[in-house]
């Protein structure tokens, strides 16, 4: 049993929230440290000191302090192995397991602020990413055999990436292929991702009101 108390920093409807549907996934006991990034607290001295580049999300869990989504990821899923979220060190499924995990924040992710960004990619050599098409083909010719990454096998990876891909294809800047529909479908049927997507949106519409009355906009 896992003794210290986890804390996630934490703002709604941000990458955050697929750290929070991960712990709610593996029943972790868990506290909310939440930082409303409507109105900066990301940006301000207290939360600085914690995370000097003012990103979510992040934990502490006893001494350890875990900053990105792909470590926040690895090192969760280890901690809570009855979870069946990730393969052991010696299971053959390790290997893509960490691929996906990493791939997501060396590849998709600057792919998909290029395109979000309308920037111009350096060439396939010396992007980390080759191109974007070629990128989203390497997602898709995983998914294949499906249901999940792993095949039969549903794992942390696929929590991450179902929550990115919906995201990213909600605001159109990863266009809704068949395949990429039906994944997310299946993760965002999950109790866990509901009941985060309902309560971040509640929270979310508190932060606005914070803000609004703070600046005179309310209605």
């Amino acid at each position: 049993m896992i003794q210290e108390p986890i804390t996630l920093y934490y703002s709604p409807q941000t990458r955050a929230t697929g750290a929070r549907f991960l712990l709610e996934q593996l029943k972790a006991p868990y506290q909310l440290h939440v930082l409303n990034m409507k109105a900066g607290e990301q940006r301000k001295p207290a939360y600085l000191a914690i995370n000097p580049l003012g990103k979510v999300p992040a934990i502490r869990h006893g001494k350890a302090f875990v900053t990105e989504q792909a470590a926040i990821y690895l090192y969760l899923a280890d901690l809570f192995p009855e979870a069946g979220l990730a393969p052991a060190l010696d299971d053959p499924d390790r290997g893509a397991y960490l691929r996906w995990l990493v791939f997501y924040g060396n590849c998709f992710e600057p792919a998909v602020i290029d395109r979000y960004l309308k920037r111009e990619p350096a060439s396939p050599n010396d992007t980390p990413y080759s191109n974007f098409d070629d990128m989203l083909a390497a997602i898709e010719d995983a998914l294949k055999p499906g249901p999940y990454l792993l095949g039969d096998r549903m794992s942390a990876a696929d929590l991450l990436w179902g929550t990115a891909l919906h995201w990213t294809t909600m605001f159109g800047i990863v266009p809704e292929r068949p395949l990429f529909r039906d994944y997310i479908a299946r993760m965002t049927a999950l109790e866990s991702f509901r009941k985060v997507a309902e309560e971040d949106a509640e929270l979310a519409a508190r932060h606005q009101a914070e803000v609004d009355a703070m600046t005179g906009n309310a209605a």
